[in-house]
């Protein structure tokens, strides 16, 4: 079964979100999901929703603590609610314990499930495609259905989200005698403002070399890795996009943090190794928790050739086709996407809500991160192919040595690997 993708062109899921969610590949050991280990409830018709009364079990991969207490508490009123017994399981490989969970015929009825997971599974017939039952799927940004839609079934509602922006240290912007009338609003802007704020000792944009990152010139030169479910990653906006990044690294005002000495480009901007970084809402936590002195500004990334761009990256409620209380669990699913619910693990974690209607409230509560939320209009995504994980690897590796590198070579090595795995 190949993947919907909509005209809008995909992106790639990030590795340090994924590692953060707790969302890692599965081994060598594990069931593997594209594989015939469907479940006997598999390919039940949309709206055919099993109703026994039987208790629910959720298994979620945690961010940390704060994390899984609010969705035990969520979890813990919907029960004293509905009277349905409800218990959070947390995973410390959730791959891993869902792939055993349904080669062992015992997978929860409720999980966090990734893009890059959902093609495989949906493929064997693991999962139950629910979304078009659920009483707030108008609500959910487009994007992110087109995320977990296969197929033409949209399957799981997007528990939160996360996008990519420009980080500005707004000390170093105004010592550069920059002001808000600078702020980039295309590529030559940004141009124009990293070289001006790059010195000895400090680049002006820093991001990790990895397609997670420099996708976001790919959507913003109006390109991606999948276009109209075909492959497309040489495309001549790609390469553009490439090639402008290259040209910048050459010049020194654009540097991989890896090549800054730092881990993330969180951490490079938090040291002041970088003015400026592309990055998304949790570098907010790291700036809290560990560079505190360190002030800044989110901006929306500048839009180039091809109009405004963005990465995103997310995460659904699946639900197993064979669970025994599908009625119970949509219910269950449809009271955690709730406007004042999302807002609470918003407040309680830090993920933006996947619906529109908590827009306003979650910019009044965080107006300074405006800019994450607004990329939720035109962000790309993750392919959901099942092999997409390992061609946006090797991708990655290619584009550490970009600046000595070909990016028309580059492109098209990715654009033979990636039509192997759709087609």
């Amino acid at each position: 079964m190949t993947s919907h993708i909509s005209r809008r062109l995909l992106g790639a899921g990030s590795l340090l979100l994924a590692s953060a969610l707790v969302l890692g590949a599965c081994s060598s050991s594990d069931a593997d999901p594209t594989t015939s280990n469907a479940p006997t409830g598999g390919d039940v018709a949309v709206g055919d929703l099993t109703s026994s009364g039987d208790a629910l079990t959720l298994l979620i991969g945690s961010s940390g603590e704060a994390e899984t207490t609010a969705v035990e508490t969520a979890v813990a009123a919907w029960s004293a609610e509905s009277g349905v017994e409800a218990t959070v399981q947390v995973a410390s490989d959730l791959a891993q314990q869902l792939s055993q969970g349904f080669a062992a015929g015992s997978p929860p009825d409720l999980f966090y499930m990734s893009p890059d997971a959902i093609g495989g599974y949906s493929s064997n017939g693991s999962l139950k495609a629910y979304g078009d039952l659920l009483a707030n799927k108008a609500d959910f940004y487009g994007p992110l259905v087109d995320n977990f839609t296969v197929d033409g079934d949209f399957y799981c509602a997007p528990k939160d989200f996360s996008t990519l922006a420009l980080v500005i240290n707004t000390d170093l912007w105004a010592a550069a005698g920059l002001t808000d009338a600078d702020i980039p609003k295309t590529w030559d802007d940004l141009t124009a403002v990293s070289t001006t704020l790059t010195t000895d000792g400090r680049t002006g944009l820093a991001f990790g070399p990895e397609y997670q990152r420099i996708g976001v010139f790919f959507a913003e030169a109006g390109g991606g890795l999948v276009a109209d479910g075909a492959a497309a990653a040489n495309s001549p906006a790609n390469v553009e996009a490439l090639t402008y990044v290259q040209s910048n690294l050459k010049n020194g005002n654009f540097a991989f943090s890896s090549d800054l000495g730092a881990g993330w480009g969180g951490e490079a901007f938090g040291k002041q190794l970088a003015a400026m970084v592309i990055e998304g809402n949790w570098i907010t936590g790291a700036l809290t928790n560990d560079f505190p002195d360190v002030n800044y500004v989110v901006a929306e990334l500048p839009s180039g050739p091809g109009g405004m761009g963005t990465l995103q990256y997310t995460n659904c409620w699946g639900m197993s086709a064979d669970s025994p209380n599908q009625q119970a669990a949509l219910d269950l699913v449809e009271y955690l996407t709730a406007p004042e619910q999302q807002l609470a693990f918003s407040a309680a974690f830090g993920p933006m809500p996947s619906i529109a209607s908590a827009a306003d409230a979650w910019t009044a509560a965080n107006p300074k991160l405006a800019a994450f939320l607004a990329g939720a209009q035109y962000a790309q995504y993750l392919p959901s192919q099942v092999g997409a994980n390992e061609v946006v690897s090797d991708l990655n590796s290619q584009l550490e040595s970009l600046k000595d590198g070909d990016p028309a070579a580059i492109l098209d090595s990715v654009q033979g690997n990636l039509e192997a795995v759709i087609q």
